[in-house]
Parts: structure tokens; C-alpha cells; sequence
């Protein structure tokens, strides 16, 4: 973290924030911190870093994301929160218990489910939602809310449901192991009581590709996805479309980032009685091969939501397909994907961007938005950024 950073962590009373990311209704603003850590080897990444790992970081196999409400309205609680799940995310990213599991008669400080595996490249992303600079500005941060960090509009089609939506603090948890990334958010969720109580949580498979060095995966719907995604050692792509900087950010937040997240779900029982050649004309190219359509039909997803047809723009997409049980209507699995993404500024990139989607995409037909890390307070506005 340099020095203008702690200077409004400092002025702002959340002197101690080992890595906070501030998030505007849905949107999450990065606001990273650079303290000197021993990077671990092996399959260990450093908490600590010039940016929050967990962005321009490798997608890992699996992800849990959590988003969390402050039950307290003191200022010394939300900081001393902050402190704690940056020492326990630092020994955790080593692959190291956050403390004694044999406790006798105690309960155990740490819960032990992680013992004995690799740290599996875990990360822990934190983010602070719209709401914690709004909402009655129970902690006096209205001043120095980001200006990105907007609520997201209304977009067409939308039919989110308050229960996955909103939430002060936001946690992305990734990890080359289920079980390392499920021990990881147990443990910060459990941190937080009583301060703050969880609000919804999500765990996330086959992640979306971000590096070179990744295989391209297919999506629930069987086709490649995210072969224009910014790639992570595209340091250029990086500073020009993921981290904050200029005068639209405070000085605090330069080198962070926003995140957009948002739970779309898939209506698979209908997209499975598709005829293949519907299905390719609606996303732009061939199921098997992945390759393009010699003649990619102008609703077609891959056309409307490339940087071609957004005057350039582009974001870093970190995406998981998700399963939340059974649709009873069709029988088929409630699946969907969360999709995650970072940008410098929303405004300019995600925004644009979903409303031609919403408003032209053949793919509307078989998803729908149901989730966002949205403002309580304004379900029919939201932003995910952290």
C-alpha cells in the first residue's frame, strides 16, 4: 500500500486495512495493499502484494464467493475486522492454520478442514460494498466513495431476488482445491461474527480462462468461452482497461481495481432441447471446434460482446460456472455462471457493454440475471464492483 493509500485509510479512520476493495452496490473497488511479505513457494501466492491477488492472478480451478453485511456500526470494529482477516488470509495464502486445532475442551481456532493439503494457489480478493460508503454512512466514508464506484443501472431482462443480492463486504476466495478455497471463506466468515453476518455465498468450478498458459474451458452450455479475455501477463491490457487510475479514481485507489459481479442463471432444460445449429447461431460459433461461423449472425453473443463492437473496450473476466440444485419445471440442474469481472472504470466498460447485450443478445433467451452484489436499499439499481 503506498503512501497516499494509507493516508486516506488514515484520514478515513481504517488505518490497518491490510487489503480492502471498495464496492459500490454491486460494484467492488480494489483497494490494494503493497506491505512486504516472503512470498511462499510451491503452490503458495503472496497475500500482500503492489494488488490484491486474486485479479491479475491465473484463475484457479474453484472459487467461493461471499458477501457479508456489518452488523456493527463502529468504525474501530470494521477496521479491527479488516486487520484480522488480513493476518489470517496472509497465513492461509501459505498454507498455514490460522491457528492451534487441538484445543481440548476449546473449540478449535482454527477449524482444521484444510490440514495436511497444499495451499493450492489460494487467494482471498476483499472488497467494500456501495453500501458501506451510503446507507446512512454509518461509518462516515461518504466522502471518499470512489466515483466509479456507481450503482449499475436497470438493465433489460433482469429479475434479481434480494436474498443473493447486496452486501458490505465482498470475499473472493479462489483455489486449485475445493476444499482449500472452502476452508479459506469458513474461516473469514467465522472472523466476522459478530461484526458482520454473511449474506449470500457461492461456490464456482471451471473457471473462466485468464492467462496464455491456460486451456480455453467450455462453459455449462458446452461451448468455448473467453477466448478475448484480457490475459494476465498483458501488463499493456492491464494498466490501460483493469487498474484504477487518472482522476476519475482517488489517489487511494490507483493501482486498484472494480469488480462487476453477477449471478446469471441458465435455463439448461430448454437450451438442451435447442437444435445444435440454434444453439451456434446463437452464440457465433461451431460447438465442437470452438472456430467462428464463416457467417456469425449480428445478435449473436460472441459478436455483440466483443471489444469490436464496444469501440475497443475491454474487461478481465474471472467467471465460474456454479450448481444451486434442481429446476423443477424442466428437471435439469439450476446451474448458471457467476461472472466476475474487473475494470478501471464501469462506467465505460461494463455498463456499455451489458446494456447492448441486454438489449440485443440472442443469448437472452436462455439466462437470465438473478443475482448482484447490489445496495439493499435500491434492488432495482445495482453495482457489483469491490
Amino acid at each position: 500500500m503506498d503512501g497516499t493509500r494509507r493516508g486516506f485509510l488514515r484520514s478515513a479512520g481504517l488505518t490497518g486495512l491490510g487489503a480492502g476493495t471498495a464496492t459500490a452496490g454491486g460494484i467492488f473497488a480494489d483497494a490494494s495493499s503493497a506491505h512486504a511479505i516472503p512470498e511462499a513457494n510451491g503452490s503458495a501466492l503472496a497475500f500482500y502484494g503492489e494488488h490484491q491477488a486474486g485479479i491479475a492472478t491465473p484463475a484457479q480451478e474453484h472459487l467461493q464467493f461471499a458477501a457479508l453485511d456489518m452488523v456493527s456500526r463502529s468504525m474501530a470494529d470494521l477496521r479491527d475486522l479488516m486487520r484480522t482477516w488480513s493476518a489470517a488470509a496472509a497465513l492461509m495464502a501459505a498454507g498455514k492454520a490460522i491457528g492451534p486445532v487441538e484445543t481440548g475442551a476449546k473449540p478449535a481456532v482454527d477449524t482444521g478442514e484444510a490440514v495436511g493439503l497444499r495451499a493450492a494457489n489460494l487467494t482471498m480478493t476483499f472488497g467494500f460494498g456501495p453500501s458501506l460508503f451510503s446507507n446512512g454512512d454509518r461509518f462516515g466514508l461518504a466522502p471518499h466513495r470512489p466515483g466509479p464506484l456507481v450503482d449499475l443501472p436497470a438493465f433489460r431482462h433482469d429479475a434479481l431476488r434480494a436474498g443473493i443480492a447486496g452486501g458490505d463486504l465482498g470475499v473472493q476466495v479462489c483455489a486449485d482445491d475445493p476444499q482449500v478455497a472452502f476452508h479459506a471463506v469458513h474461516e473469514l466468515i467465522r472472523l466476522a461474527a459478530p461484526v458482520a453476518r454473511p449474506r449470500w455465498l457461492l461456490a464456482g468450478f471451471g473457471r473462466t480462462g485468464n492467462s496464455r498458459h491456460q486451456s480455453m474451458p467450455r462453459n455449462l452450455m458446452g461451448f468455448f468461452d473467453g477466448t478475448a479475455n484480457i490475459k494476465v501477463e498483458n501488463a499493456s491490457a492491464l494498466k490501460k482497461s483493469v487498474w484504477a487510475a487518472g482522476p476519475a479514481s482517488p489517489a487511494w485507489m490507483h493501482g486498484g481495481s472494480y469488480l462487476v459481479a453477477r449471478r446469471i442463471e441458465i435455463a439448461l432444460g430448454t437450451w438442451d432441447e435447442t437444435a445444435v445449429t440454434r444453439q451456434e447461431h446463437t452464440i457465433g460459433r461451431h460447438k465442437a471446434s470452438g472456430k467462428l461461423l464463416s457467417d456469425i449472425p449480428v445478435r449473436s453473443h460472441v459478436l455483440l460482446s466483443s471489444p469490436g463492437a464496444n469501440n475497443g473496450v475491454k474487461i478481465l473476466r474471472r467467471g465460474y460456472s456454479y450448481v444451486d440444485g434442481i429446476d423443477r419445471s424442466s428437471s435439469a440442474p439450476e446451474a448458471g455462471l457467476l461472472f466476475l469481472c474487473y475494470q478501471r472504470d464501469p462506467r465505460h466498460q461494463f455498463i456499455p457493454i451489458q446494456h447492448q447485450l441486454a438489449a440485443r443478445d440472442s443469448l437472452n433467451q436462455f439466462i437470465t440475471h438473478i443475482g448482484s452484489a447490489s445496495s439493499p436499499a435500491r434492488l432495482e439499481r445495482q453495482a457489483a464492483v469491490m
